[in-house]
């Protein structure tokens, strides 16, 4: 049950990987992408399915499902949705900007800008971005028998470090690659303590306000309400799927309590990867991967940046799945960008591995 419950909270589903496998055969003219979302949520049980695809100035929405199973409306055009690990790319950002400005150094130790926090004074700015840190993972420490309990939690970030500090590392720092969140968590805190600004804010002033993404943003404590139109996020729980579209992601803030909308994530990654919002330099960094254990040969991590592969070349971008939502968000060649959601949270068995390949057709026509 431990591990069937380890992708409720945000960044367990962060294997980024590009599975081809294809739908059952349909028609050659059927749409690949359509195919591919009816099989997540005809096979594959999920409610809602829906892949927004930007090919230059053409936009193209597919869904398959229901956006709220109550009354079977589909996902409403561009609508809100909890984005999970996709924070990750935005808050590596915002630490890389810093870096190009000289107030943090890539391969500095963290104790530099938090003195006191982490045990192991060896962990670098880098090493946390990577994930190659050694941290323990806080969400494991979870007690995932009651999901309610974790409804109105939320949580300081200091709170989720204590909590995972209360376990050895995994490994010493840099020898190993392994996801955690306690390692954004610790970003989070490091870009704060630096500039004397909440990360919400920065996220605010840095990204979202000079690309015009009006509709993505990091929740405070307390700010439980998913905003309209959305569609409902599910969590199955004891055989029937439960509304989790509001509740406190301050449990995962910097790691993935982001707030957006298929249409906002496509602009982010397109002008992140264009070189809109970092200098080559850093952008180059953010794009040195390691080898990293993504259930595909050929993927990599490098900082809040996963490198996927697929059958036309590489996706970057990132997964992210959090109590209600799961999803895959980044541009592919020729500055192809797709978002597709699910509206369940963690998936079905099996899911993950069509949402890949929806992933795939999207970028791949």
């Amino acid at each position: 049950m431990r591990k069937s419950l380890r992708a409720i909270t945000a960044g367990t589903l962060v294997a980024l990987l590009a599975a081809t496998t294809a739908a059952p055969a349909l028609a050659a003219t059927a749409d690949p992408v359509r195919q591919r979302l009816d099989v997540l949520t005809a096979q594959d049980g999920v409610p809602g399915a829906e892949a927004v695809i930007q090919d230059g100035h053409r936009t193209r929405v597919v869904r398959s499902g229901a956006g709220d199973i109550a009354t079977g409306k589909p996902f409403p055009r561009n609508g809100s949705y909890r984005a999970g690990s996709v924070t990750k790319t935005f808050v590596a950002t915002v630490v890389l900007q810093l870096v190009a400005e000289g107030r943090v150094r890539l391969d500095a130790p963290v104790a530099r800008y938090l003195p006191g926090l982490l045990p192991d004074p060896r962990i670098t700015v880098r090493q946390l971005l990577q994930h190659t840190s050694g941290l323990y993972n806080y969400t494991d420490d979870f007690d995932r028998t009651d999901p309610e309990a974790l409804r109105h939690r939320g949580a300081e970030p200091a709170e989720l470090v204590a909590t995972a500090l209360r376990h050895p590392a995994l490994f010493p720092p840099g020898t190993k690659w392994s996801y955690s969140n306690t390692n954004y968590i610790v970003a989070g805190m490091l870009a704060e303590k630096v500039t004397g600004k909440a990360l919400s804010d920065l996220i605010a002033h840095r990204i979202t306000r000079p690309l015009g993404l009006h509709d993505t943003y990091l929740p405070r404590r307390g700010d439980e309400r998913l905003p309209a139109p959305h569609a409902v996020g599910y969590l199955p729980l004891n055989g029937k799927l439960v509304d989790f579209s509001d509740f406190d992601a301050t449990i995962a803030w910097a790691a993935g309590g982001l707030i957006s909308t298929p249409a906002d994530l496509n602009r982010f990654y397109g002008a992140l990867l264009g070189g809109r919002l970092l200098r080559p330099a850093e952008l180059a960094e953010m794009q040195r991967t390691v080898p990293a254990d993504l259930g595909a040969p050929g993927g990599g991590y490098g900082l809040g940046l996963g490198r996927i592969p697929v059958t036309c070349g590489e996706f970057w971008g990132h997964q992210g799945g959090i109590i209600g939502f799961t999803n895959l968000a980044g541009v592919g060649p020729h500055d192809r960008r797709a978002v597709v959601v699910l509206n369940q949270n963690p998936p079905p068995a099996g899911a993950n591995q069509h949402l890949y390949a929806a992933t795939d057709a999207a970028v791949c026509p």
